[in-house]
């Protein structure tokens, strides 16, 4: 039987099939050292490290709604009107506008234009515009930011959990991937490089796609990064810069020690679980993933983008490590296909397990 070191790749809604390559992987015997993820390689490596079984994670997958409806189709949740302060509304680009712009039969009230901005925001898919332009996304992520919680604290980790005090508790080496946009750089977060950053904010900024979730400002509260300050800078998906970073079990250099540690990297057997968009899914239906009825226009071609941006990064790395991949199948499938019926579902996760047995095979 194995150990691996496993890194598991970004792609939305497509990271379920993860749960049934996991079950085919234990179901061998095989365990696992160190996990690494970004965007939904982040949740599965996260929830792998709190102590989630495979079978675990399958009743989380698959968890409905009281409407019967799957509880991952609750994460596209538009803004509320209390997401935004008073100061995003002030300095906002609407306010700057409504400034500008004097209409003769409206008289001029002190405060009006606040007024106005109020009673815009009043209006759901204004506020998904206004979230987009002020916040970077049309979706706020607070019911992922939820769940994500009670899952942890289903395990024990409770809300607010410091990396260093996560990796105490768990005795669990667990990194995940984020971008700094603002200073541009990729972000490895785990006990060595951001030990006072919350578990949770770490998974909830891995995931959070441009665009589609507003982006995440640093609190100062979470420490620093590296010794480095990141007070006040936005993060968001891991995926822009690295959306499979095997490199970072693989290898060592510098800069890989730096991130994560001197752990001997040939210690332990490599294990990428990549999200291949041109594998069929068994059984599933061939069809392009369905959008969501409450998405305008703009998010569906967002949507497209995201996929398109993400299946690009990491070539180089995934070709000199193919035998060390696991490809999981997902064609037809979409990164934000979060309300995917349970049959859908289920092929997704059955073509995980069967790829999964098929690596395991070619390995030995």
């Amino acid at each position: 039987m194995a150990q691996f070191d496993i890194v598991f790749e970004g792609g939305g809604a497509k990271g379920s099939a993860f749960v049934g390559a996991l079950e085919a992987l234990h179901e061998n015997g095989h365990s696992h050292r160190r996990l690494i993820g970004t965007s939904a390689g982040a949740i599965t490596a996260t929830l792998i490290a709190a102590g989630y079984t495979p079978r675990e994670l399958l009743a989380a997958a698959t968890e409905k709604l009281p409407n019967g409806k799957p509880r991952f189709s609750s994460f596209m949740d538009s803004p509320v009107e209390e997401d935004f302060t008073p100061a995003q509304r002030e300095q906002s680009v609407t306010m700057e506008t409504l400034k500008q712009v004097r209409l003769p039969f409206l008289p001029n009230i002190p405060g009006l234009d606040r007024k106005l901005l109020d009673g815009l925001l009043k209006i759901p898919q204004y506020r998904q515009l206004f979230s987009l332009v002020e916040c970077g996304g049309f979706f706020s992520g607070n019911k992922f930011l939820e769940w994500i919680r009670e899952k942890l604290a289903a395990k024990g980790i409770q809300p607010g959990t410091r990396f260093k005090d996560f990796a105490s508790k768990t005795r669990q080496d667990l990194s995940l991937v984020a971008s700094d946009t603002s200073g541009v750089e990729m972000l490895i977060l785990n006990h060595r490089t951001a030990p006072d950053c919350p578990v949770e904010w770490a998974v909830r900024m891995s995931m959070s796609i441009p665009f589609v979730w507003r982006e995440v400002v640093w609190k100062q509260e979470w420490g620093n990064y590296l010794g480095r300050a990141k007070t006040g800078n936005i993060i968001v998906d891991g995926g822009v810069l690295s959306n499979f970073p095997i490199r970072l079990i693989a290898t060592m250099d510098d800069h890989v020690r730096e991130v994560m540690g001197n752990t001997d990297p040939q210690a332990a057997g490599n294990l990428g679980l990549l999200i291949d968009e041109k594998l069929p899914v068994p059984d599933a239906a061939r069809q392009n993933p369905p959008m969501p009825k409450n998405q305008i226009r703009t998010v569906q071609r967002i949507s497209r983008l995201v996929d398109t941006m993400t299946q690009a990064q990491d070539n180089s790395q995934i070709r000199q490590r193919e035998k060390e991949i696991c490809r999981v199948p997902a064609l037809g499938y979409g990164t934000t296909e979060f309300d995917m019926d349970e049959p859908r579902l289920k092929a997704l996760i059955d073509g995980g397990r069967q790829a999964m047995v098929q690596h395991l095979a070619q390995r030995v």
